[in-house]
C-alpha cells in the first residue's frame, strides 16, 4: 500500500471518527446522560487526529507538497466533512505518484 493510500484511510477514518463524536457521542452525552460515549470515541478520534497530522508532515516531506497543500490538507482535519471533501485532491496525488 503507497504512503498516500495510507493516508487517504487514515483521513477517512479520522473524518468518520469526528462525525460520529459529533452527531451520535455528544448528543448521547447531552440528550441521554452518557458522558462516557464521549471519552471513548474522543479518545479515538484524537488518536486518529494525531495519526493523521504525523503522517501530513511525513508525506510532506517525502512528496515535497507544497505550503499551500498541505495546510488546506490540515484545515480539512479540523471540519466535519473536510476529510471526505479533501480526498479528491489526495486522490489526484495518489495517481500523480504512481
Amino acid at each position: 500500500m503507497s504512503p498516500i493510500r495510507r493516508f487517504r484511510l487514515t483521513a477517512l477514518a479520522e473524518g468518520s471518527s469526528f462525525l460520529v463524536l459529533l452527531c451520535i457521542a455528544m448528543p448521547m452525552k447531552y440528550v441521554m446522560g452518557m458522558p462516557r460515549v464521549v471519552t471513548v470515541v474522543g479518545a479515538i478520534h484524537g488518536i486518529l487526529f494525531l495519526a493523521y497530522i504525523a503522517q501530513l508532515a511525513k508525506l510532506r516531506v517525502a512528496f515535497q507538497w507544497d505550503n499551500t497543500f498541505s495546510l488546506y490538507a490540515f484545515l480539512a482535519s479540523l471540519l466535519p466533512f473536510g476529510p471526505f471533501i479533501f480526498d479528491k485532491r489526495l486522490r489526484e496525488k495518489e495517481v500523480a505518484a504512481n
